[in-house]
Parts: structure tokens; sequence; C-alpha cells
């Protein structure tokens, strides 16, 4: 076996990485992280179009700057429960390798965060690629899931 096919392998199957800087955010009393190189931009909330027939989690579509944005309530997506709008609720809108632009609902955008390897948890009761979690992060006294953006949407768009 060549000594770069488990690298090439992971980077075919996409990010399922734990290391990095994330994009710390809050879902009700939740923390999660995204990849940080996932993230376009965020914006504020604006007027989202309902579509028809969509899957439960896609709110609708938004025009950012004349394209056509999807936009998905990751509270939904992640079962938290559902809160009331607040002034800090926002679309971060992301671009997972390999996928398009998606705008994701959250309550709170709260910081970039760098975890160190000794604050990550990737044990295999914590780890669940196939839902998009790649790791447990300990940060200022809390635990934030570090997601796979891509993962977590899969299927929602």
């Amino acid at each position: 076996m060549h000594p770069d096919h488990n690298t090439n392998e992971s980077i075919r199957r996409g990010p399922q990485r734990a290391e990095g800087k994330y994009l710390a955010l809050a879902l009700g009393e939740e923390e999660y992280g995204i990849p940080v190189l996932d993230v376009r931009e965020i914006v504020g909330l604006m007027p989202i179009t309902r579509v028809p027939n969509a899957r439960p989690n896609l709110l609708g579509v938004m025009n950012l700057r004349g394209k056509v944005v999807p936009v998905v309530d990751l509270r939904a997506r992640l079962g938290a429960a559902m809160l009331e709008t607040t002034r800090q609720t926002c679309i971060v809108v992301v671009k997972p390798q390999g996928g398009g632009l998606v705008g994701v609902l959250v309550d709170q955008v709260l910081e970039v965060m760098q975890p160190a390897e000794a604050d990550l948890d990737r044990s295999p009761e914590v780890v669940n690629p196939d839902l998009g979690v790649t790791a447990l992060a300990k940060s200022k006294g809390k635990v934030r899931v570090l997601l796979d953006i891509g993962a977590v949407l899969a299927g929602e768009v």
C-alpha cells in the first residue's frame, strides 16, 4: 500500500477532521462548532421564501446578492428545541466540501475557536461521522460538539 493512501482516502471522504479553527455557535443552551474553512459569511436574518413541499428542516430560500441559497434550520436538523428568534439569531452561510452554498439558521455566533488536542474527545462513543459529529471540545467550562457540516446537511438540500 502506498504511504499516502490513508491521507488520500480521507480527502476523498470529505472533512471528518477535528483539528483546526471552528466557528462556535449556540443553538439554545447547546454549543457547537463548525469548521471555519466551510464558512463563507455570516448574515443577519433576511426574508426567507418558503418552498412548498420542502423537507421539514428546509426553511426556504433566500436571495443572497442575486444567488438563491437554501436555508436550513440547524436547530431542527440537530433535534434541538425550537426557540423564538432574537436579535442574535443569524444565518451562517456555509459551503461544505463538494457542496453548494447553504444558509444555516443559528441562535447566536459566539467566537472563532481553535481547540487544543488535549481538549478534544474523539472516543467512539462520541464520534459519529454519519451524523456529522467529529469530536467534543472542552472550552471555557463547557463542552462543544464539533460538526462536519457537510455530513449534517447531507440530504437536506
